[in-house]
């Protein structure tokens, strides 16, 4: 249904406010993956921290593999 060839007309006297609004949009995005990235990437590591003793294995390793599928999404 959504076609990527086709372009969006936006009036003259709205593209300042479209063009902020990209902007903000953009800032947002890259914030967001870099905090996704860092976040993922403490996880990874406190759940290796945990998966060392026997007991904090129960929640190292899910852990591990939330801060591992976190840190691929924000790469993505």
């Amino acid at each position: 249904m959504n076609n990527t060839n086709e372009k969006k007309r936006i009036p003259w006297f709205i593209w300042p406010f479209y063009a902020i609004w990209r902007l903000v949009l953009w800032i947002l995005n890259l914030v967001g993956r870099t905090v996704a990235l860092i976040l993922g990437l403490v996880f990874v590591f406190v759940g290796i921290l945990l998966s060392l003793t026997i007991v904090g294995a129960i929640v190292g390793i899910p852990l591990g593999i939330v801060g591992l599928l976190l840190f691929i999404a924000a790469l993505r």
